[in-house]
C-alpha cells in the first residue's frame, strides 16, 4: 500500500511544484507515495471541482525565459477532498497511518506571526479558531486545522508523521512548528503538545517558482495545445527549485532522484531566495503599479525600476549574506541576474496585483532583516530604504483609492493602515508601526533613510504625472 503525502491548500502554486516533482517521481517508475489534497477554507471552488471531476488530473504550461512552452499533464493528486466545515474529509485522511507527510501552503501571512515569532492575536480568525478548538471543532486557520487532524491522529494511536511547510516563510518549518505549539498551548491541551513534540517533525524548505493566477487565456492555450478543455489548467515558469532539510520523521518520497536538493541546513538558500527574490519581486511590483504597470515584467523592463531592484540587492543584500565569517555557497550575483531575467519574461504575464499583496508580512519578513543587519554593522541603507519607500508610496495610493485593483493583505489592519497614510508625517507615521518594524520601530536611522528614500519616489512617480 503506498504511502500517503496529504496537502492543505490546492492553489496553483502546489499544483506547479510539490505536486510536479512527485509527478516526475512516479512517471520513473516510483509509486511508494501518492498524494492527496484539499483546502482549509471554502474558496477556489470553481478549480476544486474541476479537479475532482478530471480525478486530480490537470495540465500544466510551462514557459521558458525565450517564450518556448510545453505542455505536461500532471497527474500526481490521486484524490481531491471536498470542503465542508468540520474538514471531514481531511481528517479522516490525516488520521490514516499511512499519511506519514502533512504539508500546507497558505501564504506568508497565515502563520500570524509577529517578529519575535509570537502568534498575533489581535487577528480575528485565531481567535475563532482558539474558540472552535476548544469546543472540540475544526477551524479555517492552518493551527485549526492541524490541531483537529493531529488530535483525532492522537486518539486514534496512528504513528509519527512529518508537517512540511511549503510556504515563503523564513525558516518556515521552525515557525510553523512554533506557531503551532502556542496555539495548542492557548489550548491548554497538554497531551497534544505532549504527542506533536514526540510524534512530528518540522524541516525547513525552500521553494521556488513563480506560478501566474490561472487565466482563460491559459485554457485556451492548453485547449489548442493539447486538444484537452481543462478548466483546472495552469501556467508556471520553468525555472524550479525546492530544498529541504532532510529531518523526516517517518519517511519520504526519493525526491532526490527528480531534483530536489536534501540538504542538512537551508539557510543559505532561503535567505537568498526571500531577500534576493522574494523582496525584488515585491519592489518591482510596488514601482510597477505607481507608473500604472499591470505585469511584472513591465517594471522589471523598465530600466530606472530594473534599476531600484539591482542596487537594492547589490548594495544592501550581498554584502550582509556573503562575508568572510560566512561565505555563501551560492554565486549571489549570478542569482541576481537570473532573478531579474526571470522577472522581465512576458510570457509568464505574472501580474503586480498578485505579488504586490501582503505587504505588511513582507517588510518584517523579506525587508527589515536586511535593514537590521546593515544598520548592526554600522553601514548605510539608502538601497534598501527603497522598499518600504516604494510601499509606503503605493499605501497611499491605496488610501486614496487610486490603485486600479483590489490589494488584499492578511496581516494588515486596515484602520492602522488609514491612520498611517492620513498622518501629518506620514514616514514617521509608517517607520513606527510595530507590525511592520518590531524592534526597529521609530528608529532614527531608519526613520532618516526612508524618508531621503521617499523623496526619490516621489520624483521617480512624476514620470506618471503632466
Amino acid at each position: 500500500m503506498p504511502l500517503t503525502m496529504l496537502h492543505l491548500g490546492l492553489g496553483s502554486f502546489h499544483r506547479a511544484h510539490q505536486a510536479v516533482y512527485l509527478n516526475q517521481l512516479q512517471a520513473s517508475g516510483d509509486h511508494r507515495w501518492t498524494l492527496a489534497g484539499g483546502n482549509i477554507r471554502p474558496d477556489m471552488q470553481d478549480t476544486v471541482d474541476a479537479l475532482i471531476a478530471q480525478n486530480g488530473a490537470y495540465t500544466l504550461e510551462t514557459v521558458t525565459p525565450q517564450g518556448l512552452r510545453s505542455y505536461t499533464r500532471i497527474t500526481a493528486i490521486s484524490r481531491v477532498i471536498p470542503w465542508d466545515a468540520q474538514l471531514s474529509g481531511l481528517v479522516a485522511l490525516g488520521v490514516q497511518d499511512s499519511t506519514r507527510i502533512i504539508s500546507f501552503t497558505v501564504t506568508e501571512a497565515g502563520y500570524y506571526l509577529d517578529s519575535k515569532d509570537r502568534l498575533d492575536l489581535g487577528f480575528a480568525d485565531l481567535q475563532a479558531d482558539l474558540d472552535a478548538a476548544r469546543a472540540g471543532r475544526p477551524g479555517c486557520t492552518i493551527y485549526g486545522a492541524l490541531v483537529a487532524i493531529l488530535r483525532a491522529r492522537m486518539r486514534a494511536g496512528s504513528g509519527p508523521l512529518t508537517l512540511l511547510n511549503c510556504d515563503n516563510l523564513r525558516h518556515n518549518g521552525e515557525r510553523a512548528r512554533a506557531g503551532l505549539l502556542q496555539f495548542i498551548d492557548l489550548l491548554s491541551d497538554e497531551p497534544l503538545r505532549d504527542w506533536v513534540a514526540l510524534h512530528t517533525s518540522s524541516p525547513n524548505a525552500m521553494v521556488d517558482r513563480i506560478t501566474p493566477r490561472p487565466t482563460a487565456a491559459v485554457r485556451e492555450r492548453v485547449a489548442a495545445a493539447t486538444g484537452v478543455d481543462d478548466a483546472a489548467a495552469l501556467m508556471g515558469e520553468s525555472f524550479i527549485q525546492w530544498v529541504i532539510e532532510d529531518q523526516f520523521i517517518a519517511g519520504r518520497p526519493a525526491w532526490e532522484r527528480v531534483g530536489v536538493e536534501m540538504v542538512a541546513s537551508v539557510q543559505a538558500y532561503e535567505e537568498a531566495k526571500i531577500r534576493l527574490l522574494n523582496a525584488s519581486h515585491s519592489c518591482i511590483a510596488w514601482a510597477g503599479t505607481l507608473l500604472g504597470f499591470t505585469y511584472i515584467h513591465e517594471g522589471t523592463q523598465d530600466p530606472e525600476i530594473r534599476r531600484f531592484a539591482f542596487d537594492y540587492v547589490t548594495d544592501d543584500v550581498m554584502p550582509v549574506l556573503d562575508t568572510a565569517e560566512h561565505p555563501s555557497p551560492i554565486n549571489l550575483a549570478q542569482y541576481r541576474d537570473v532573478v531579474l531575467d526571470r522577472f522581465a519574461n512576458p510570457a509568464i504575464a505574472d501580474t503586480n496585483q498578485r505579488v504586490a499583496m501582503d505587504g505588511f508580512s513582507k517588510i518584517p519578513g523579506f525587508i527589515a532583516p536586511t535593514i537590521r543587519e546593515r544598520l548592526a554593522r554600522g553601514e548605510g541603507i539608502a538601497s534598501v530604504a527603497m522598499l518600504p519607500a516604494l510601499f509606503l508610496a503605493y499605501l497611499q495610493r491605496w488610501h486614496a483609492g487610486a490603485i486600479a485593483y483590489t490589494y488584499q493583505d492578511q496581516a494588515m489592519d486596515p484602520a492602522v493602515a488609514h491612520a498611517v497614510c492620513a498622518s501629518p508625517d506620514p514616514v514617521a507615521a509608517f517607520c513606527a508601526d510595530a507590525t511592520l518594524w518590531g524592534p526597529l520601530a521609530a528608529d532614527l536611522r531608519l526613520r532618516q533613510a526612508v524618508s531621503l528614500a521617499y523623496a526619490r519616489v516621489q520624483e521617480f512617480m512624476k514620470r506618471t504625472t503632466p
